[in-house]
């Protein structure tokens, strides 16, 4: 979904298709007809009131009064300059999002204009400034994003950008006597037609690869096929727009396009925050299916509102309203299938419809085509509020499940950690919330994302199972109260009280000249296997250029990172040139992080909520005994937030 658009420029979706109506109404009629061609099959566009923003709503609180309840030309067009170079000042100083919102005033002020924009030549020219601007500005954005590279660009891309930029060879002609038949007997309420196009991708779906990418749709589509349905149902939208997420995601949550665009309607983060897909360090809710499905559906009711035909549509919500809206303006065609004639749209929406059509074709009779599938059911969960921050890993203890697949009933976790907001909504499987309540009072609230439950077995000991967590028996027994370590309740639940983890920073490192893995895990205080494991290594040699994934201090594992040298861990401003810190995890109730391990002697160190002794020894490599015999102190009680403790030089040299 609009692979081209940048996340910090492009413009509200309505703005810009009012502002390609308002242009057309400035042309001469004579001088340039658009033609229209209706679809195959019509359908009854969705009653949707146009909001009229009066004049006496502008200009904003930010501009002066209106100097008369009708202002003058000369002072709208004032003000439309002020938002439009504002908007060009924080472009080049890289303020994107303040650039979005100063060129979007400027649009708002020129749509509001109305009829006079239609007979004021100055402010026509204006508003052609103002478009070509903006378009050159989002142009030259995604051009910048794409050769910079992210996080993103080691996922694997959305299905769509797999197919939609393939040059396939003409279709199969027998085909076409198959679809036209289908188009007789099954029941559709898009406008579905076979030209050569769609017959391209017909053929496509026939070949092993193809056939596979449409079957995995086909087959992840039953999890959430009656939830979109009736949400499209419900806002009065074509159905069939259920195969638009089967072209861009099939069906996977957490699919990631290289231009950032993410879930199963592949929403970019912009579009997504247009339509209240919120985003945060724990959660993105273009992720969540049923959240993303709705905001899909409003912004569908949107394009056809401006469009008034599901194939531009189909186009626009791929490539941008505004794209299609310059294409038609451009052509004078309001007509997909001229505008792909003329490639006068990017070559992935060229191909998107088609590919909509291809899908949907096969999808309502797969047998027809040599499809075979099973869909998978949905999945039977309900809802508990924790009310705090809960590890997943601590959820699926309690209720004997695979965390990953916890995670899949909650994409929207960007974590394996919930936010601590007390209404956030986690799904569970359904039958399990008695169990999970019950297994959950038994841990702390302030250890949720700390603390585990093992499930007890025959032929389990306290030893074993502390050997297990690396914790100590006399641990094990305090959080579980048991006077003796042979206490152990068979098939219950014990409290495994697991220290929290150290500050853990991911670094991007680029491989220079003369690099080696075991050089680079020297200077990072990590092992070649951590780094291999990382970033899926199975060569002793890395080339010149490659960027590396770092988990400075520990790792995305089980167990800690393990160290084969003696030196302590680098801080952020000790970290070796060429690294760069993309971003800091550490435990969520870990509060602020402690300084930098390898400090010098006499640092100190003001303790947190949730850190312990331990961890805080851990970090900076020492012992607890050492950290209580430099803070007298500690000989009558234990550590408090906001204690500032006395940070022995580590014994390492």
């Amino acid at each position: 979904m609009e692979k081209r658009h940048n996340a910090g420029l492009a413009l509200a979706a309505a703005t810009l298709m009012a502002a390609s109506a308002l242009l057309t109404g400035c042309e001469d009629n004579t001088s340039r007809h658009i033609v229209v061609r209706p679809p195959v099959e019509t359908v009854a566009a969705p009653t949707i009131v146009a909001e009229v923003l009066p004049w006496s709503m502008y200009p904003p609180s930010a501009y002066p009064p209106l100097s008369s309840p009708r202002p003058y030309m000369g002072e709208v067009m004032g003000w439309i300059e002020q938002s439009y170079e504002a908007g060009k000042k924080a472009y080049s100083l890289g303020d994107l999002d303040t650039a979005r919102d100063d060129f979007n005033q400027a649009m708002d002020l020129l749509l509001a204009a109305g009829a006079e924009a239609r007979t004021d030549p100055e402010l026509t020219k204006l508003f052609d400034r103002v478009i070509e601007t903006i378009h050159s500005y989002e142009n030259e954005a995604i051009e910048t994003s794409s050769a910079s590279g992210s996080e993103d660009d080691m996922q694997e891309p959305a299905p769509i950008e797999e197919i939609a930029n393939l040059n396939l060879p003409a279709g199969d002609p027998r085909l076409i006597i198959r679809a036209q038949r289908e188009l007789i007997s099954v029941p559709h309420d898009l406008p579905l037609t076979v030209n050569d196009s769609v017959l391209s991708y017909l053929s496509f779906f026939q070949t092993t690869h193809g056939r596979l990418i449409v079957e995995t749709g086909l087959r992840r589509a039953g999890r959430y096929h009656d939830m979109i349905v009736k949400v499209l149902k419900d806002e009065g939208l074509p159905q069939d727009l259920i195969y638009l997420a089967q072209a861009e995601s099939a069906f996977k949550p957490e699919a990631v396009s290289r231009a950032g665009a993410r879930g199963i309607w592949q929403f970019m983060p912009f579009r997504g925050q247009e339509y209240g897909l919120d985003r945060t360090m724990y959660t993105d809710e273009r992720s969540d299916p049923e959240k993303a499905t709705h905001a899909a559906a409003a912004h569908f009711r949107d394009l056809y509102q401006m469009f008034g035909d599901w194939y531009l549509v189909m186009a626009a919500y791929n490539s941008g309203p505004g794209n299609v809206a310059k294409a038609v303006e451009r052509t004078g065609y309001a007509d997909f299938w001229e505008l792909q004639r003329l490639h006068a749209l990017p070559k992935q929406t060229q191909n998107y419809v088609p590919i909509i059509i291809a899908i949907a074709l096969v999808a309502k009779d797969p047998a027809r085509y040599g499809v075979e599938v099973h869909p998978e059911a949905a999945p039977a969960v309900e809802i508990v509020k924790p009310g705090h921050s809960i590890d997943l890993r601590l959820v699926a203890d309690a209720i004997d499940t695979d965390v990953d697949a916890l995670h899949e009933l909650n994409p929207q976790l960007l974590r394996f950690v919930t936010p601590n907001d007390p209404n956030f909504a986690l799904k569970i499987p359904k039958g399990t919330t008695d169990r999970f309540q019950a297994a959950i009072a038994n841990v702390p609230p302030d250890k949720w994302t700390e603390w585990r439950l093992h499930r007890l077995d025959s032929g389990d000991s306290l030893a074993a199972i502390a050997k297990q967590y690396r914790v100590t028996v006399a641990a094990l027994q305090s959080a579980n109260h048991l006077t003796f370590a042979s206490d152990l309740p068979m098939g219950g639940k014990l409290v495994v009280p697991v220290p929290p983890a150290p500050v853990v920073k991911l670094l991007h490192y680029r491989v220079e000249r003369g690099d080696t893995l075991e050089g680079i895990a020297e200077r990072f205080d990590v092992t070649v296997g951590d780094l291999k494991r990382w970033n899926g290594i199975h060569v002793n040699h890395v080339p010149r250029g490659t960027r590396l994934k770092i988990y400075a201090g520990g790792g995305p594992s089980a167990e800690p990172a393990r160290s084969n040298s003696h030196h302590p861990a680098k801080s952020a401003e000790e970290t070796p040139e060429g690294a760069r810190i993309q971003t800091v995890a550490h435990n969520a109730n870990a509060g602020t992080a402690p300084a930098a391990a390898g400090a010098a002697a006499g640092q100190q160190h003001r303790v947190a909520a949730g850190e312990t002794l331990y961890s805080i020894a851990h970090t900076y490599r020492t012992s607890v005994a050492a950290i209580r015999e430099n803070n007298e102190f500690l000989s009558t009680r234990g550590i408090q937030p906001g204690d500032l403790l006395a940070i022995p030089a580590s014994p390492h040299p």
